[in-house]
C-alpha cells in the first residue's frame, strides 16, 4: 500500500487558505516512522544528451523494480522508505517529478518505478548542485515522516557553476545530520565546462556524512547496475565494502578546487 505524504510545495499551496475539517485532520496525522528519507536529486542539465537522460532515467526505473532493492528495504527496523525524485539543472531549475512517497512492498516499488517511467523528462541550463542540495534539505524538512536517517542522493554529470558555493549547501546539509552520497555521471570527455576527475570532485566537494561514497558511472551500461548499488546500499545502511564501483569518500584531504566549475563559467562567459 502506498502511501502519499505532504511534499514542500502542497504545504504552501495548503497555507494559502483555511484548512477544511478533512484538512485538519490530515494536517494532524502523526509522522510516520521509516527507515530512511531519501531524496533522489538527479541532473538534467544540457550537458546531458537526450540517449543518457533516458539511460539515468531507467537506471532508477530498473532499481526500484528490483528484487535486492525490495529485499534492502524489508530488511530494516521498520521495514519501509520513503522517497521523492527530483530534477534539477541550473538553480531556477527543479523540477519534482515525483512527491515524497512511503515504499514498504515490491508492489508499491515497482509502482513508483512506473510513475517514473510515465513523468516527461525536462531539460535545464547550467549545473547548480548546492541549489538541488538546498531543495533537498526543504523537502527532508517538510517530509512528514519521522525517518532514522535522512539521506540527499546526487546524480550529475558536472561541477557546480550557479548559485552558492556547493560546499556551503554541503556543510548546511552535514550540520542538520544529512547525508550525502553521489553518482557522477563520466561518460564524455572532459570539455571547456566540464572537469577532470569528476569523481574526486563530488568526493570532496559534495558528498557527506559517516560511510559516504560516489560510485562513478563511466560506461553506459552501468547505470542499471550503479544505481540499483547505490540505492541499496542507502537502504540498507550497508558498511563499505570491496563493491569495485563503490568509492569511499572518507578524510581523503583537500585535492580539487570547489569552485572549479564557477571559475571556468567566468572565464568563458564573462559573468
Amino acid at each position: 500500500m502506498r502511501r502519499w505524504l505532504f511534499g514542500l510545495f502542497c504545504l504552501a499551496a495548503a497555507g494559502a487558505w483555511p484548512a477544511s475539517a478533512p484538512d485538519a485532520q490530515q494536517a494532524a496525522t502523526p509522522p510516520e516512522e521509516v527507515d530512511v528519507a531519501l531524496v533522489l536529486a538527479v541532473d538534467v542539465s544540457y550537458s546531458m544528451d537526450l540517449d543518457e537522460l533516458a539511460l539515468q532515467r531507467n537506471g532508477y526505473i530498473e532499481a526500484f523494480r528490483s528484487k535486492q532493492l525490495h529485499e534492502a528495504i524489508a530488511k530494516g527496523a521498520i521495514g519501509k522508505i520513503a522517497v521523492t525524485y527530483f530534477e534539477w539543472a541550473g538553480g531556477d531549475f527543479q523540477h519534482i517529478v515525483r512527491p515524497w512517497t512511503i515504499i514498504e512492498t515490491p508492489q508499491s516499488a515497482i509502482a513508483f518505478a512506473e510513475e517514473l517511467g510515465e513523468a516527461p523528462t525536462r531539460r535545464g541550463r547550467r549545473t547548480s548542485i548546492s541549489g538541488a542540495i538546498d531543495l533537498a534539505v526543504s523537502l527532508l524538512e517538510a517530509s512528514n515522516v519521522t525517518p532514522m536517517r535522512r539521506v540527499i542522493d546526487i546524480s550529475g554529470d558536472g561541477a557546480n557553476n550557479d548559485g552558492r558555493p556547493v560546499t556551503a549547501a554541503r556543510d548546511a546539509a552535514r550540520d542538520k545530520g544529512i547525508a550525502i552520497n553521489g553518482l557522477p555521471v563520466m561518460l564524455k570527455q572532459a570539455s571547456y565546462f566540464d572537469i577532470d576527475n569528476l569523481d574526486v570532485y563530488y568526493e570532496d566537494c559534495v558528498v557527506t556524512g559517516v560511510g559516504a561514497f560516489v560510485i562513478p558511472i563511466r560506461e553506459r551500461h552501468q547505470f542499471v547496475d550503479a544505481t540499483r548499488t547505490k540505492l541499496v546500499r542507502e537502504i540498507a545502511e550497508m558498511p563499505a565494502g570491496p563493491e569495485t564501483l563503490i568509492q569511499n569518500a572518507q578524510a581523503k584531504g583537500q585535492r580539487v578546487s570547489c569552485m572549479q566549475g564557477e571559475r571556468q563559467w567566468r572565464d568563458r562567459m564573462g559573468n
